[in-house]
Parts: structure tokens; C-alpha cells; sequence
């Protein structure tokens, strides 16, 4: 009970693009010289030649200049005064919908557990890398379990991650040959289909062991296998583009043009063999490609062998030796489009042309080539990390496995690449793709969540430094907020456990039987166990937790916990001041139904009170539109609910799939 107990947030922050805030925030943003000092420390505004500290304008003034013009600069909330993020984040439509990054700190089960009515059958891709269940991985999780240890930790997780999931989504396992076999078991047991298994050539041998040197890791493709999977179009991109500038420079398609577009072509080691074949030009500036139209098995019908003309000299060429595996009449179509190549006499045999487009794809293959190494991807952020893959490997694979406006899962986040292909392909694409991380280690202060500001900031870094600010299209396409929440975990809530009286620890001493009984009764008022008499006062509710090895009293997120296991999609987030009582509304959906929730401090409240708080309500109209309101305490309001109950139900339900 105490381990599947959804777990209270201790935290929550939120990074936000200053591109994203209103302009009447900005005195108080140059004001906070917290703020600033992460932003030296993390991005080295003071050393980009700007007139930041140097020209005679006041310092307000020049910080209030410099915010407007680096609109991705992240601004965290945990660097401002409570009442004020309380201002702003008012300010916000839209919360959730403006949401591009959320990041969990806590273990990932516990964060899987409290993610699923939020984000039930929402999850277009699900992309992690467990511990290899090897001693060199240096992940926090623990290594060398026994098979069937290593075994039951992923299934745990893989199942209660099973219900976010999209039907026909793709869910991408990295492993290696020491459990790539009970893991491709484990999948097919759970029912999910086999779209393939990825061979990544690392082109880097482990040189110096026994037998062979391994050169390769897996990538367990799972989901989607009805269909034909195919790679994000970058090079189809990157051709196209590259055809258009030539053509420019040369005022068009002629003999020059044809030469260089040509020799660029064939100059592109990162191209495959398919693509370069693409190395022609059409009279209108489209790019193609010849293919043979012979047929794959004989013609036997005269019509299918009759040779065509030769536009120029007016003899016949060659026919294929199946016969043309079109009919006449369509390939006379063809001919009148332009859309069949001879050769410069009739000795050649005629091709059909297959134009490259934007809609070109190509499909996903089982080997991967790729030679980066993540560590210096990390490295150049000025971050360290002891392994962890390369971006463009990510980028590769969520490229095929997510759509333009999808949603990533990594819930082993390590440090936090996954978000940072994400952050790239939206910048490549002009896309809107969403990411959501969870990683449990003491790292997500130093590297994963300091990563995901620093990309945000700026798109290429060397040596811990910015070599260039976004594009302003990339700055467009840059996350608008990232949220951040901190979990309780399974430690916590056993410290926090509590008897009624001194009488009540004799249940140790018992059957499981009597266990549970005093579990369920004796303890009932723990707050970790959700203490509904104390959510008179939400905003003081408070919990033991450990906080850099030691045991400190901190006050939880309670409106948050409920949000999610409500399964609210916020819209708006505000706070109202009732002559010095502090009201907290969301408004959202869960489905199509409008909801509000109510958080305010009742303890003590008479009917008085009550009926003030209900006119309070009735004026500012915080319950207008609303299908089903949820409030806490006692209450007057018309048709409102009292959440206690379903935050006490839900906070103990099952992960159901």
C-alpha cells in the first residue's frame, strides 16, 4: 500500500522563456539578482558583447533592454518571492497548452503512478534507456541484478507506463546483448507489437576483450507495426534546399546550375546511396532521379513491347526484355509531362523521372550508423555526465517515432537528452513536440534540468559557453515553459508514517493481518497518508522529507497532487485576495467537461464565513462556465463538490491499463 500510494509533490517550479512573460514583469525580473547570477553562472550573459554593463543607461534600464532582446532566456521560479509567482503565472492562459517540457524529480515508478490520469493514452512515444543491467552503465540505478530482478524492476515500469501509452505509438527500448533477449520476451508478453529491433553501429569496437570486439548496441522498436515506419525527411530537406540556392546563383536551371548541384551532391558523405541519386535537375527546378520502367515478370501482350521514339533522331530504342511495365497510354501521358528521360540518341533506354518532394520519405532501417559520442554533447554545455548518448542519435529516432505536435516519455532521463532532441527537431521543423523526463538522481540539479535551461537559451554551445543566440524562428520554436515537480518518495512516506498514540507501534509486533488493520486505522491521520482533516489549511501542509542527507520539514504541493490525480488540464492558474485570505483557482478540462477547483484556508471558519466565501465566489465569478467545481473545506458554493474524498480515493487507487 505504502509503495503504490500515488506520491504528494514537494515542489513545483516552473522555467519560462522571457519571450513568453508580459513586459510589465520585466522591472521585477531585472530586479532579482538571484535570477541573474544563475543566468552568468549558467548562460555568461556578462561576457556576450552587449551593452548590459557598459553603457550609461541605469542598470534596470540596460537588464530591461537586454531581457527584450534574448527572449529565451529561462526564467525559473524558484528565484522570485511566492506572491509574485502567483502574479505571473496568473498571467498565463493556457498553462498547460504553453507546457512544452515538464521534468519529474523522483523514482520513476512513483512518478508513472501519478502521471496517469493526466496524460492517459497521450503519449505518442515512450524512448528510454534502462541500466544495462551491466557494471559500467553509471546510472544511479542499481546494476548486476540477478536476470529475473532486473527483469521485474522493468516491468513494473514498463507496465504502469503502458496506460499513457498511444495505440499505435512507438515505444523505443535501448539495450544490449546482456538482456536484449528477456527484454524482446518481456515485450512480447506485455502484447505489444514488433515493429523491428535497430542494430546502432557505434563504429567504435570494444577493443581488448574476450573474443569478439562488440561494436553495436540494440534499439527495441515496439508499437506501430502495421505500418510503415519512416525517418524524419532531413536530407529531403537539405537537398531541396541546397537545389533552390544553386539555381538562384545561377539565375536558373542551366548547364551550371546542373554541374554544381551535381558535385554538391555527390560531395555529401552524410547522404545514403538512395538519396544521391537525386542528383538531377528537372527544366522547372524540381529535383529527380531516373528509374528503369521495365516490367518484374514478361509481358505477354504485343502492346507492352512496343518501343517508343526517340524525340530527336525518330528511331526506336530499346525495349526492356519483360516488356514496359506500363501501358502505352500511360506512358504517352508521361511523355507529354515531361516526365521521361532519353538518352542523347536512341540507343539508351528510356527512364521514367521520380521527383524528390517534401512529401519524399524513407523508411526506417535495421541498421543505424552513428558515430557521436553523447559525453561531448555534454561536455560542450559545460556539464559533465558519464554516459549518456548522442543527440543526433536521438534525434534520429524520435524523428521517425513522433509526429509534429507528439509527446515524448523518457522515464529513465539520465541527462536529459531525449529532452534536448526534442528541443532541436522543434527548432529544425518549426514543429511543437512535447517531452516529459523523469530521472530520480541527485544529477537532476547539475546536469539534466541545467541541460534543458541551457538548450532553451541558446541552440549550439562550446566549452560551457553560447556560440550563438536562436534564430528569431528559433526562438519561436523554443520551449515557452517547463515545469518542473519534485515527488515524495517511498523513504519519505515511511518516515513520515505515524501512530495515534504510543499503543499503536504494538501493531509491529502482530500478524500482517493486525498489520494491516492499524495500517489503515492507527495511521490514518499521517500526512503522508493524506490527513483530509488538515486540508482546512492547504497551503501549510507539510511533510518530513530528506533534502541533501538530511530529514527537513517542507510544505507540499497540495493543489498540485490533486490536479494530477484528478486528471485536471489547466488553462488558468490564478490567485484572489478575500481581505487578506488567499484564494488559489484552477480552471481546466479533464474531457470535454470545464472544471474549477477551489483551494482556500477554512480552519476555523463559522456559517459566516461561509456565506462571505460564497458571495466572494458569486462576485469575482470564479465558477462561471464550470460543469463540476471541487472545493476544499466546508462550503456554501452552489453545486460545489468536496475533493477530499476523491483525492483520498484516487491517492490510493491502482495503475489500472
Amino acid at each position: 500500500m505504502l509503495w503504490e500510494k500515488r506520491k504528494f509533490i514537494t515542489e513545483t517550479q516552473y522555467c519560462i522563456t522571457v519571450g513568453t512573460i508580459e513586459e510589465s514583469f520585466y522591472p521585477d525580473i531585472a530586479a532579482c539578482d538571484a535570477q541573474w547570477a544563475e543566468w552568468k553562472e549558467l548562460f555568461h550573459i556578462d561576457e556576450e558583447q552587449s551593452d548590459l554593463f557598459s553603457n550609461g543607461k541605469s542598470k534596470k534600464d540596460r537588464r530591461i533592454a537586454f531581457l527584450k532582446a534574448h527572449p529565451t532566456l529561462v526564467l525559473d521560479t524558484a528565484r522570485f518571492e511566492t506572491a509574485w509567482v502567483d502574479r505571473l503565472l496568473g498571467s498565463i492562459e493556457d498553462v498547460d497548452g504553453k507546457t512544452d517540457g515538464h521534468l519529474l524529480h523522483a523514482d520513476n515508478f512513483q512518478a508513472l503512478a501519478l502521471l496517469q490520469d493526466r496524460h492517459r493514452h497521450a503519449i505518442e512515444c515512450i524512448h528510454i534507456d534502462p541500466p544495462y543491467n551491466t557494471a559500467t552503465s553509471g546510472f544511479l540505478y542499481k546494476n548486476e541484478y540477478q536476470h529475473s530482478s532486473w527483469l521485474a524492476m522493468m516491468r513494473d515500469r514498463i507496465e504502469v507506463a503502458l496506460p499513457l501509452f498511444v495505440e499505435d505509438g512507438a515505444f523505443q527500448c535501448h539495450i544490449d546483448e546482456n538482456e536484449y533477449e528477456v527484454l524482446f520476451k518481456l515485450f512480447d508478453k506485455l502484447g505489444l507489437p514488433n515493429a523491428g529491433t535497430i542494430v546502432w553501429d557505434k563504429k567504435n569496437p570494444m577493443l581488448g576483450r574476450k573474443g569478439i570486439a562488440t561494436q553495436h548496441e540494440y534499439i527495441i522498436w515496439r508499437g506501430g507495426a502495421d505500418g510503415v515506419i519512416y525517418l524524419r525527411n532531413t536530407s529531403v530537406q537539405k537537398i531541396l534546399k541546397a537545389a533552390d540556392e544553386i539555381i538562384a546563383k545561377h539565375g536558373g536551371v542551366n548547364e551550371a546550375s546542373r554541374q554544381e548541384y551535381a558535385q554538391w551532391i555527390n560531395a555529401c558523405d552524410d547522404l545514403t546511396g538512395g538519396e544521391k541519386a537525386y542528383r538531377l535537375l528537372n527544366d522547372d527546378g524540381r529535383v529527380f532521379q531516373s528509374v528503369a520502367m521495365g516490367a518484374p515478370e514478361l509481358r505477354t501482350n504485343p502492346k507492352f513491347h512496343i518501343p517508343l521514339i526517340h524525340p530527336i533522331t525518330g528511331k526506336e530504342c530499346p525495349v526492356p526484355s519483360n516488356g514496359w511495365s506500363r501501358a502505352p497510354e500511360t506512358i504517352q501521358q508521361l511523355i507529354d509531362a515531361g516526365e521521361i528521360v532519353f538518352g542523347k540518341d536512341e540507343t539508351t533506354q528510356p527512364r521514367k523521372k521520380v521527383f524528390l518532394t517534401t512529401e519524399s520519405k524513407r523508411q526506417v532501417s535495421s541498421v543505424i550508423e552513428e558515430t557521436g559520442r553523447g559525453k561531448q554533447d555534454v561536455l560542450a554545455l559545460g556539464l559533465e555526465f558519464p554516459y549518456c548518448h548522442p543527440v543526433s542519435l536521438y534525434e534520429t529516432l524520435l524523428g521517425g517515432g513522433l509526429s509534429a505536435n507528439g509527446t515524448a516519455l523518457d522515464f529513465f532521463a539520465g541527462s536529459g537528452t531525449t529532452g534536448h532532441a526534442v528541443i532541436n527537431l522543434n527548432r529544425a521543423d518549426q514543429s511543437g513536440r512535447k517531452f516529459i523526463l523523469v530521472e530520480m538522481g541527485g544529477y537532476f540539479d547539475t546536469v539534466t534540468l541545467p541541460r534543458i535551461k541551457k538548450v532553451t537559451f541558446a541552440p549550439a554551445w562550446k566549452d560551457g559557453k553560447p556560440q550563438r543566440m536562436a534564430t528569431v524562428e528559433e526562438a519561436k520554436r523554443s520551449p515557452r515553459i517547463v515545469k518542473y515537480v519534485r515527488l515524495e518518495s517511498y523513504e519519505d512516506t515511511l518516515n513520515n508514517i505515524s501512530f495515534d498514540d504510543a499503543s499503536g507501534q504494538g501493531a509491529l509486533k502482530f500478524d500482517d493481518y493486525l498489520l494491516k488493520y492499524m495500517l489503515k486505522w492507527e495511521t490514518r491521520k499521517s500526512e503522508t497518508l493524506l490527513n483530509v482533516e488538515k486540508l482546512v489549511c492547504p497551503f501549510a501542509y507539510k511533510l518530513t522529507v530528506m533534502k541533501d542527507g538530511e530529514s527537513v520539514d517542507r510544505t507540499v504541493d497540495v493543489p498540485e497532487t490533486f490536479n494530477y490525480l484528478l486528471g485536471l488540464h489547466v488553462s488558468t492558474r490564478k490567485v484572489y485576495d478575500a481581505d487578506g485570505r488567499r484564494y488559489l483557482v484552477y480552471r481546466g478540462r479533464i474531457d470535454h467537461r470545464q472544471v474549477v477547483v477551489i483551494w482556500r484556508d477554512t480552519d476555523g471558519w463559522q456559517k459566516r464565513d461561509l456565506e462571505r466565501d460564497k458571495k466572494f465566489v458569486a462576485d469575482q465569478k470564479l465558477t462561471e462556465g464550470a460543469d463540476e467545481v471541487f472545493v476544499n473545506g466546508d462550503s456554501f458554493i452552489p453545486n460545489a463538490r468536496a475533493l477530499e474524498p476523491v483525492f483520498k480515493a484516487r491517492m490510493f487507487s491502482t495503475v489500472e491499463a
